[in-house]
């Protein structure tokens, strides 16, 4: 199912992708594409790819507190329409990971998990997931986790038809899109072992995206 709908995505949305790769080079400037590694299954590494929404951090700016002024107008509309994720695709077909499972976060938690937490990673990652059809970006960062555990525990083929479902819905009623988020509400490791939230994107982003 997930060769057959990455490559089948992949043909279909193609003159989606190139326009908007055309409008991310024009707009944005190069690099058109954001490469960051992410743990996929069993916390392996891979180069998740995503369309480039945000600029670098400049030197004086933190870059996990700087998420909404570096993002672009164009980065906010990818976003809100989850157009920037559509590269994911290609991770997909390379098989780093599924249409459906947990969202793949930052190296960097994995050694701030829990046991239990930690088994989010006993499945490939997804482009979209049961935490991302049940709340996205309005939950906190650890009610994220414990919804993709309960993934874990309760797959099945049927589930995760139920989840590309909802995503449609979610997509056209963007519901629960946050473009930036606010770093000291969501709950999630900083650097160094600070709490608070942390960005994901180009040195910053959306927690849990």
């Amino acid at each position: 199912m997930d060769v057959v709908g990455a490559a089948a995505g992949l043909v279909l949305l193609s003159p989606v992708l190139a326009l908007t790769a055309i409008s991310v080079a024009v707009i944005d400037g190069r690099p058109v594409l954001f490469r960051q590694r992410r743990p996929g299954l069993r916390g392996e590494p891979f180069t998740i790819l995503k369309f480039r929404t945000m600029r670098e951090p400049l030197p004086a700016e933190v870059w996990y507190r700087t998420d909404a002024r570096r993002v672009s107008r164009l980065g906010r509309l990818l976003r809100a329409t989850s157009l920037d994720e559509l590269p994911e695709l290609w991770n997909v077909l390379r098989g780093e990971m599924s249409l459906v499972g947990p969202r793949p976060l930052l190296m960097e938690y994995l050694d701030v998990y829990t046991p239990e937490e930690r088994r989010r990673h006993d499945m490939p990652p997804g482009i979209t997931g049961w935490a991302a059809v049940n709340g996205r970006h309005a939950l906190p960062f650890h009610d994220r986790v414990k919804l993709d555990v309960w993934y874990v525990d309760h797959w099945s083929l049927w589930l995760d038809l139920k989840i590309l479902a909802l995503t449609v819905q979610h997509l056209i009623s963007r519901s629960n899109v946050l473009t930036t988020q606010d770093v000291d509400v969501l709950g999630a490791p900083l650097p160094g072992g600070q709490r608070g939230g942390a960005q994901t994107e180009e040195g910053g982003g959306r927690v849990g995206e």
